[in-house]
């Protein structure tokens, strides 16, 4: 297994059931070995709804709130290659979850695996990428026993 750093900050309160950083460290981890990469760090920042809408109405010209945001940077120093950053919004993926009647927690494993794709160039602005990210998304949260996060579950 390669080693991986993962930095986690939160600039706002953690929510009830949120994944702790044990989990979330360990989930892109796991991704970034399963996708062979060489020893990398990914920095993970926890905001709040209006930090979140700060960022995407500065790095996107969209004043509304998003789930997750990637900043990627792709540095080399000291043989560790510095992915970037992932901007996570906690409550925008709590309020998703219940949405799409999804696990709190599938549905931030979830994000962190869409913004670590983002770091590593994948993107899905036309169909045929879209259906690889989605794929690898899939491929990777399966490995956590995690359902398919675009299949539509039914709430009971």
């Amino acid at each position: 297994m390669t080693e991986h750093v993962i930095e986690i900050s939160r600039s706002t309160d953690s929510l009830d059931e949120e994944p702790d950083e044990r989990c979330m460290t360990e989930w892109l981890c796991a991704a970034l070995n399963a996708l062979q990469q060489s020893p990398s760090e990914v920095s993970v920042r926890i905001v709040n709804v209006d930090e979140m809408v700060a960022l995407n109405r500065e790095y996107r010209q969209n004043p509304a709130p998003t789930n997750v945001l990637s900043f990627p940077a792709g540095l080399i120093a000291d043989g560790l290659t510095f992915l970037g950053d992932i901007v996570i919004c906690s409550e925008v993926v709590r309020d998703e979850s219940v949405t799409y009647t999804k696990d709190f927690s599938h549905r931030y494993a979830h994000m962190l695996i869409h913004g670590l794709l983002h770091l590593l160039g994948r993107d899905h602005q036309d169909d045929a990428e879209r259906l690889q990210m989605e794929a690898e998304e899939q491929a990777l949260l399966a490995a956590f026993d995690m359902p398919n996060p675009y299949e539509v579950q039914n709430a009971s």
